[in-house]
C-alpha cells in the first residue's frame, strides 16, 4: 500500500512530467568554446574555430542549435599533410548546412553525411581524416539528437549527474572510427569508415541540462568526476559563467596532459590493453560547453 506521502510524490512526479511534454516553449543552447593546441601552452584559437588539430563549430537555424567537434588526424603530418585542413574544412562545411537550412534536426548524420561527400566532390583533393561528433537541439520537440563517429563525444549533466552520454567507436586501441580521404591508389590502404557507420541516439532534455561536447583530448584526460566537480561551478546561463567554466575545464586537462605521473583515463586504457603506459597524455582539446535554456529572439 503506497503511503500519503509516497503517492503525493507519484502525483507530483506525473503532473511535472505532463508539464515538461506539453511544454509550449522553445529551448536553445547558450554555448561557449575554449581548448588548447598542443603545441601550445595556453589556449590559443588558429584561425576559424581551430584549436590545434581539431575543429569546431556553434551554429544556429530557426529551428535547431547545431554544434560540432572534429580532430584531424594528427599521422598524416608524416606524409607532408597538415591534419588540421580536414577537420577545419569538414566543419566549416557543416556549418553552412546548417546556416542554409540544408538538414533534418531530427538526422544529424546527414549533416555529416552531406559535409563529407562534399569535401569527397572537391576538384582540389583534400588528403586526410578526422573523427567527428554533431549535436543537434530541436527547439520546438526539446529533443537533442545526436551523431559519433569515433572518440570524440558529448555528455548530459542533469543535477550533478551524466544522465546521456555517446558512445566511443574504436576499431582497436587509439585507432577511432574516422572519416578519410585517401591519396589516389591509396584507398584500400588507409583506414576510412562511412559518416553512417557513426552512432546515433535522441534524448529529452530539460531546461537547465548542461550539454559537454569535446575532442578525446578532454576525455583521455579527464574522468567524469573531476568534469563534474567543475561543472559544479557553472551557477548560471550566462555566458561569461559558461565561458569561464568550459576554460576551467579546458586548461586542467591541458595541465594533466602533462603530468608524466598521473593515470590518465588513456593510460588505464593502455595498461588494460597490455600496455606499459603512465602519465597524461599530450593531444589537441577542444570543449563546447552548453546549457539549455529558453529561447529568445
Amino acid at each position: 500500500m503506497l503511503s500519503v506521502l509516497s503517492y503525493g510524490r507519484l502525483v507530483a512526479r506525473a503532473v511535472l512530467g505532463g508539464l515538461s511534454q506539453t511544454d509550449g516553449r522553445d529551448y536553445s543552447l547558450i554555448t561557449a568554446s575554449y581548448g588548447y593546441g598542443k603545441d601550445f601552452r595556453k589556449g590559443i584559437l588558429k584561425k576559424g574555430m581551430c584549436y590545434g588539430d581539431d575543429a569546431c563549430f556553434i551554429a544556429r537555424n530557426r529551428t535547431a542549435d547545431v554544434l560540432g567537434v572534429a580532430d584531424g588526424v594528427g599521422g598524416w603530418r608524416d606524409y607532408g599533410v597538415d591534419p588540421s585542413q580536414f577537420s577545419a574544412t569538414l566543419m566549416r562545411t557543416c556549418e553552412r548546412l546548417v546556416k542554409e537550412g540544408r538538414f533534418t534536426p531530427s538526422y544529424p548524420v546527414g549533416i555529416l553525411t552531406s559535409g563529407y561527400y562534399e569535401l569527397l566532390q572537391n576538384k582540389v583533393p583534400l588528403l586526410g581524416s578526422s573523427t567527428a561528433c554533431i549535436v543537434v537541439l530541436d527547439r520546438r520537440s526539446h529533443r537533442l539528437h545526436t551523431c559519433n563517429l569515433g572518440d570524440s563525444g558529448f555528455l548530459v549533466v542533469r543535477g550533478g549527474e551524466v544522465v546521456h552520454r555517446s558512445d566511443e567507436q574504436q576499431h582497436y586501441f587509439n585507432t577511432p572510427f574516422q572519416l578519410s580521404i585517401a591519396p589516389p591508389g591509396a584507398e584500400g590502404v588507409v583506414l576510412s569508415d562511412s559518416p553512417e557507420a557513426a552512432d546515433s541516439s535522441s534524448f529529452d532534455v530539460q531546461l537547465g541540462d548542461i550539454i559537454l561536447t569535446a575532442t578525446d583530448g578532454l576525455f583521455d584526460n579527464m574522468p567524469d568526476y573531476m568534469i563534474l566537480q567543475e561543472l559544479k561551478k557553472l551557477k548560471t546561463t550566462n555566458y561569461d559563467s559558461i565561458l569561464q567554466t568550459a576554460q576551467s575545464i579546458a586548461k586542467q586537462a591541458h595541465d594533466l596532459a602533462y603530468d608524466p605521473n598521473y593515470m590518465s583515463p588513456f593510460a588505464q586504457f593502455a595498461c588494460d590493453n597490455g600496455l606499459n603506459v603512465r602519465g597524461g597524455k599530450p593531444d589537441d582539446i577542444t570543449v563546447l560547453l552548453s546549457i539549455v535554456a529558453e529561447y529568445t529572439d
